[in-house]
Parts: structure tokens; C-alpha cells; sequence
């Protein structure tokens, strides 16, 4: 969110934690990019906050509760306040329970098995969730659009369109078994906490191949899935990278140095390409 934005989203969830008698004296920002996460203290309140519209606020908490009722290791909402969706001054608002770090590094071992039971309690689920190829469609309409990415080079355009659309038909035909995943279960999104690994912000769940999940984690948590097709997780690894590639040219990305990164992934995506093809002579 742009500086004036984030103002008023402070001001919305601060009124908002307020309502419910919940003190607050100061608001943190621990992540700001197309949502806003907010520490609120003294209440210690995880508020995540979007522009109404931009978001998919009530898919996320409807997961968290089911998921929590099969044990599943997520964060949960504040139990202070009801499950709800809260909408203040354009703002889509909802309020969880801010973890505490427990440690700075979490084992791979760790995060698999947390992974692993993320995955065991989604499959008990019966949800409408969209497609991995969904998020796949939408980082093709940007790069296709010199509208959606102006900074783009045509070069660059070309070569990362075929990457997806390259990508996306060789993980299709594959025909893998599908399930509800996570949908971008990176270190980011896996916190440590007193009470074990908690995975948050479900709003990118998809359904898809595991393997589409596991190419969002770190290589050393692969090592405890030794049934997963490796030659799907390779294709899905390079997806993922094609995808965020293209966010990072989006007009109006808010990530920090977004530009920097996107050219580097361009980079690395070239790399591998070339690689790949020097293995095939």
C-alpha cells in the first residue's frame, strides 16, 4: 500500500480494535504489499487489512476455522472478537492471534512435518477454492499486457510468456493427483511459535499437485517427501519463479526493490533454460 493508504488502514484497524475494547496505543507494520499486517499492542493483535475488493478475506477465515477444527497447524483468529470480516473506510479487516517468535530458525525436518499435516487436515476438506492454473492465468494476463507490465522489454515479454505457458501445459499433462494446498507456503508464511510451526494467510489456497507447494518451500524440506514426482516438482519450481517474475514487472507492485528482484528471476530463468538445454545434447 502507498504511504496515505497505510495511514488510513492504521486509523481503520486501530478504530476497529477499539470497538471491541481491545487498547490500542501503537500499530506496527511487520509486512505491507498488496495487504497490510498490523501488530496492535497492548492487545497484541494481528490485524491484516486490504482495500475491500483486493481481497479474499472471507475465504481465509472461513479455512482457519475449518482447518483448526481438524487440527491443522494454522494461525487463529483473535477469540476476542467473533470470526467476522470487518469493513471500515474501504478496508477489509480481520483480526488474529499475534504469535510470539519462538526460535529464529526452524528445521527442515520441522517444517515438513508441519507441511505434511497442513496437507493431511485440507485433504478432510470439502471447499470451493480456485485452481493452481487460476494464478498461473493471472501472471499470464500481466505479462501479456504492456498496460499491466509498461516496464517490461518485449524481449523479456516474449520469453516469459512461452515460459509460462511452456510450464503450465508440461505440469497439465501430467496428470498428477490433486488436492487443497496452502498455495504459497514459502518461510514467510510458516511462523515459529511456542505451540510448534503455524502457517498463515490461507487467502492463496488453490487446489493442485503437492508438488506445486513444495515448490514454495526451502529444497532440504523436499528431502522428507521421497514419494513426490521430482521431475514435477523441478516443472513446478520454475513456475513458481515465472509467476512471481511477473508480479514483481506488475504496474503498481508494491514489493520492496520489486524491480531488482524481477530482474534477477529473469535472470535465473534464462540461466536454467540454458542449462536444460545443454542437458538435452
Amino acid at each position: 500500500m502507498e504511504m496515505p493508504d497505510v495511514k488510513r488502514a492504521i486509523a481503520a484497524a486501530t478504530s476497529l480494535a477499539a470497538s471491541f475494547d481491545l487498547p490500542t496505543s501503537d500499530a506496527t507494520v511487520l509486512h505491507n504489499s498488496n495487504k497490510l499486517a498490523l501488530r496492535l499492542t497492548p492487545c497484541n493483535v494481528l490485524a491484516r487489512v486490504a482495500h475491500v475488493g483486493q481481497e479474499v478475506a472471507e475465504l481465509e477465515v472461513d479455512l482457519a476455522q475449518r482447518l483448526a477444527g481438524t487440527g491443522s497447524p494454522v494461525g487463529a483468529l483473535d477469540p476476542r472478537v467473533n470470526p467476522l470480516v470487518y469493513i471500515r473506510d474501504g478496508f477489509a479487516i480481520t483480526l488474529w492471534t499475534y504469535y510470539e517468535p519462538a526460535t529464529p530458525h526452524l528445521a527442515p525436518a520441522d517444517y515438513a512435518k508441519a507441511l505434511q499435516q497442513l496437507h493431511a487436515g485440507m485433504r478432510r476438506l470439502d471447499v470451493a477454492t480456485p485452481h493452481f492454473t487460476d494464478r498461473i492465468a493471472e501472471a499470464q494476463k500481466v505479462v501479456a499486457s504492456p498496460h499491466l507490465s509498461p516496464a517490461l522489454s518485449d524481449a523479456d515479454r516474449t520469453f516469459l510468456s512461452n515460459k509460462l505457458t511452456t510450464l503450465r501445459q508440461a505440469i497439465e499433462n501430467r496428470g498428477a493427483p490433486e488436492q487443497l494446498l496452502h498455495g504459497e507456503p514459502h518461510p514467510g508464511n510458516l511462523l515459529s511459535t511456542k505451540l510448534g510451526p503455524l502457517f498463515i494467510d490461507l487467502e492463496t489456497c488453490c487446489r493442485g499437485p503437492v508438488e506445486f507447494d513444495l515448490a514454495h518451500a526451502p529444497e532440504e524440506v523436499c528431502d522428507y517427501y521421497p514419494d513426490i514426482d521430482q521431475d514435477l516438482l523441478a516443472d513446478c519450481r520454475q513456475l513458481v519463479l515465472a509467476m512471481i517474475a511477473a508480479w514483481r514487472w506488475e504496474r503498481g507492485d508494491q514489493f520492496p526493490n520489486g524491480r531488482h528482484h524481477g530482474e534477477e528471476l529473469l535472470r535465473r530463468l534464462r540461466d536454467d533454460s540454458a542449462l536444460d538445454l545443454r542437458h538435452n545434447y
